[in-house]
């Protein structure tokens, strides 16, 4: 299983790109691009990872279309990097061996609602944002929601959540199928829309996550939820963030159905504030969402109110009106632009960690004291019912100095979560810049299993080559 890690890839020689672009400019005309302005924006990335932009730029509006690009990537054993929305944040959409970036923009449709069974059939490049628009007024809704306007196919591909998490879970919990063009051109189906099946290997789980390396996502079968009768949110301030996540974890453990619980440390509050222009409490806060019946909310919310003063937080101050609530969630989403506002001109990065619920207070201490003790500007946001937090330290990228505490303070937080039995990501994925940490948190064998399965589905290493294992 551990097999020596040998390159399998190279560049493509300017001949053979020269050859694809007329095949590709033949077929696809003007959605087919070179300039080098569209070629770096596909080789973006929120963070500090260096822009590698891809050869070629590709727009495709069918499966079919998608499966006639890979065959003429494949036929030259060019890459292939599918591209969503671009906010990935880890170097997901870097082309570092060039190739081709099959943008799913295009790739619009919602092609089914049944409401009747509370699932739907979409095309890749839907956002979150459109999806739930299509379905108000239907009463349904997709609970997955990252701080992005995300696409479904790049959530897909990354194993997205969010603040809804607690309650409803990742999109590995939503996903029931997946049409997927594969390596050689193949367009492959995973599943069914039944709710469960015990027929065959979960080709569906296999593929969420695996970031564009095993094939293209083109279609996504999704579960839906019905809109709760009764939504309220508040906010609750506490003395410390370790008293915040005490909280956190008692309410976990006392079985409260919260739907959303956010923490954010009186850093990240300064933030939102002057970002949002809102006036919350200047200390670490949660901010909480109830969804159930009027009595259900009204009990849950009473029943946290109780746990809250038993760790000093309080008052707790209900947003009640739903522009009141959307207010509150769009700053709360709007948290990585709000950091960047602290230090004009910084360098955001942005970094994830998870773990167990039980280690939660005492990881997010560590790593607050560990950001006083190191001088650094670095705020905590997190969905912490599931023990996911984000640390944004926001640096000067041209100071060395700098970059390289950053560096050592992000390898800290990673290694103390996997100390205890956490992971190095929760949600962002693991892309370029995690790669260094599957070994310690997976073991050799599991990290030699997952070289191949890649080599099996993806021999040539075409697919994102250059990301989560190294070939």
């Amino acid at each position: 299983m551990n097999a020596p890690r040998t390159s399998l890839r190279s560049t493509p020689s300017e001949a053979v790109i020269a050859s694809l672009s007329e095949e590709l400019f033949s077929r696809f005309g003007d959605r087919f691009v070179v300039s080098a302005a569209v070629r770096e924006q596909h080789g973006h990335s929120l963070t500090w990872v260096k822009n590698q932009p891809p050869d070629i730029v590709v727009y495709p509006r069918t499966t079919e279309e998608v499966s006639e690009i890979v065959k003429l990537c494949a036929a030259r054993e060019v890459p292939v990097i599918p591209f969503g929305t671009g906010t990935s944040l880890e170097g997901h959409i870097n082309a570092p061996y060039g190739g081709v970036s099959i943008d799913m923009s295009l790739m619009k449709n919602i092609i089914a609602v049944h409401e009747e069974d509370l699932d739907c059939v979409v095309e890749a490049g839907v956002t979150r944002k459109e999806l739930n628009e299509h379905l108000r007024d239907k009463g349904l809704f997709f609970p997955i929601d990252p701080g992005a306007d995300a696409s479904i196919g790049g959530m897909v591909a990354t194993r997205a959540s969010g603040t809804n998490a607690v309650r409803y879970g990742t999109m590995k919990d939503v996903v029931l199928a997946l049409t997927v063009v594969l390596p050689d051109g193949e367009i492959v189906k995973t599943s069914s829309r039944a709710r469960k099946s015990s027929a065959g290997y979960d080709l569906t789980r296999l593929l969420i996550g695996s970031e564009g390396t095993l094939g293209v996502v083109t279609e996504i079968t999704l579960k839906l939820h019905g809109i709760p009768e009764a939504i309220s949110a508040g906010i609750c301030p506490f003395p410390s963030v370790k008293a915040a996540c005490d909280a956190v974890i008692m309410t976990i453990q006392s079985g409260i159905p919260m739907a959303r619980i956010e923490l954010l440390d009186e850093v990240q509050v300064r933030a939102v504030n002057l970002h949002a222009k809102l006036a919350l409490p200047d200390s670490p806060l949660l901010l909480l969402e109830f969804h159930g019946t009027d009595a259900g909310v009204q009990e849950q919310a009473e029943r946290f109110g109780e746990i809250a003063a038993e760790f000093g937080g309080g008052p707790f101050e209900w947003a009640t009106k739903p522009e009141e609530r959307s207010k509150l969630w769009q700053a709360r989403h709007d948290a990585y632009w709000a950091a960047k506002g602290l230090r004009p001109g910084a360098q955001s990065i942005a970094t994830d960690v998870c773990v167990p619920i039980s280690r939660l207070a005492e990881c997010v201490d560590e790593t607050k004291r560990d950001i006083v003790e190191n001088g650094l500007i670095a705020p905590i946001v997190g969905h912490v019912g599931d023990g996911n937090f984000h640390v944004q330290p926001l640096v000067n990228i041209d100071d060395p100095a700098e970059v390289a505490a950053c560096e050592a303070f992000v390898d800290r937080l990673v290694k103390r979560a996997l100390a205890m039995e956490g992971t190095c990501t929760g949600e962002h994925g693991v892309g370029q810049k995690k790669m260094k940490y599957l070994e310690i948190e997976h073991g050799p064998a599991a990290l030699g299993l997952m070289r191949v399965l890649k080599r099996a589905i993806d021999p040539h290493n075409i697919m994102n080559p250059g990301k989560i294992v190294a070939l």
